[in-house]
């Protein structure tokens, strides 16, 4: 039998060489060359030719008789909102990749999702990280334990996808992807090219038995998902568990999702019987709120999901000759762009005045419309001076000061009135007795802040 050999593949130019080495001699790029699944030996075969092509005739159906993936069963998990972030619940035969910072609780979410499951189906959870007494110890804790749910530490990647092939189970979990190795390939776990081989033989499995699997993914230090970015590409669904992980809320949200939409999100926080969904998080939010100088309440959107969420800004004068910018939950970038605008279009003194903005909760603000609410917050702060406490904020800033529209403030007013406030400061294009209207940024801070 011929002996098998490894080969090494560059991932930018894709030449193949027999050993690694650190820089590709074809396009000169660094630490792009990987191991690969070896291959046969080419001796006593004859060399390919276009005359005689290997392969099959493919198999071919009409589309009006095929059924549509979302014909097929779903699996429900005991959280309604991660249903709808996930378009209905998991899919048989789709693999969800789920990310997030370590000790931020995705062990536990994925266990309180095997344990609802395991009433009617049979649930493997695999752990390439934890020993079964570890993993016995949280399903006690979070009352996991199910006559259908079964355990399984390994980290194998062939014996995995073998087990999954067997068709026994219907969900299965896979804790983690990082941890994992093919017996094919001599590189380390985690690695570029046992993440990739790994990630697309247990996709091959799950989808020939109609299995509805998770596997859970690294994320590097910025947040972003560790790995090669093929992994998104091969999986159904992508999953981010974002926030704290040592308080405040924490959403999941999908940023790819083949059976349903990317714009939802949900919202959790941690207690200790696990992770719990928080039905009305705007008034959870504003609970313990001050009106003080620098607060700004802001109608934002999370998702399709309207939120009051609170701004706090703080400023002080500068010990040094650099002043200092701090945000948290807001884009640091985008904070020193609207401090530039504040300073140009108010003639607000900024230069020499250390400044922190927070969003209260442990939330991660995305939407433009909380420039203006992360405007009036500074400025309150500096002059200290209050709004309104009955008054809520949103709009987005433009660099000429002018005040524009934000995505759906029909929603956001919604929110507002539920919650009992009188009036909202919002772009002049929204219609709607509930509104003061505003249009340049100057105007409304000699109008509204106090």
């Amino acid at each position: 039998m011929a002996k098998l050999r490894a080969r090494y593949t560059c991932s930018e130019c894709g030449m193949t060489f027999a050993k690694w080495t650190g820089q590709c001699p074809n396009c000169n790029s660094w630490n792009t060359i990987i191991e690969t699944l070896p291959e046969e030996t080419a001796e006593g075969k004859n060399a390919l030719s276009f005359a005689k092509v290997s392969g099959k005739r493919l198999d071919f159906v009409n589309i009006k008789s095929i059924v549509p993936s979302d014909a097929k069963e779903r699996l429900k998990t005991p959280f309604k909102d991660l249903d709808i972030v996930l378009g209905g619940g998991f899919l048989k035969g789709s693999v969800t990749l789920l990310t997030g910072q370590p000790g931020i609780g995705k062990s536990t979410l994925l266990m309180q999702i095997c344990a609802f499951i395991a009433k009617d189906h049979n649930v493997l959870y695999i752990s390439g990280e934890e020993s079964a007494g570890q993993v016995k110890l949280r399903a006690v804790r979070l009352g996991a334990e199910s006559d259908k749910l079964n355990f399984a530490s390994s980290t194998s990647g062939n014996d995995i996808a073998k087990t999954i092939e067997s068709g026994e189970f219907e969900f299965v979990v896979v804790d983690s992807i990082q941890t994992l190795s093919l017996a094919e390939i001599s590189s380390a776990p985690g690695g570029v090219s046992q993440v990739t081989n790994c990630g697309n033989l247990i996709i091959r499995s799950a989808k020939a038995t109609d299995t509805a699997v998770v596997i859970v993914g690294h994320v590097t230090k910025e947040g972003t998902l560790a790995g090669p970015k093929v992994l998104e590409h091969l999986v159904d669904v992508v999953v981010n568990f974002e926030g704290d992980r040592y308080g405040g809320f924490k959403t999941v949200r999908a940023i790819k999702n083949r059976f349903g939409s990317t714009s939802e999100v949900a919202i959790f926080e941690m207690v200790s019987s696990g992770l719990k969904e928080v039905k009305n998080p705007s008034a959870a939010l504003l609970a313990e709120r001050q009106n003080t100088d620098g607060s700004i309440i802001l109608a934002t959107l999370e998702g399709t999901r309207p939120i009051l969420v609170e701004i706090q800004a703080l400023a002080s004068k500068t010990t040094f000759g650099y002043p200092n910018r701090t945000a948290s939950g807001f884009d640091l970038n985008r904070l020193k762009l609207l401090i530039a605008v504040l300073e140009r279009r108010t003639k607000l003194k900024l230069s020499e005045q250390d400044i922190f903005v927070n969003v209260v909760g442990g939330m991660k603000l995305n939407d433009s419309g909380a420039d203006l609410a992360v405007c009036l917050a500074i400025a309150s702060a500096v002059a200290g001076r209050k709004l309104n406490e009955d008054y809520v904020v949103f709009g987005e800033v433009g660099l000429g000061g002018e005040i524009r529209s934000a995505f759906r403030p029909d929603q956001r007013i919604a929110e507002a009135k539920k919650l009992g406030f009188t009036h909202a400061i919002a772009p002049a294009t929204v219609k709607d007795k509930f509104v003061i209207p505003v249009k340049d940024l100057r105007q409304t801070l000699i109008d509204h802040v106090k």
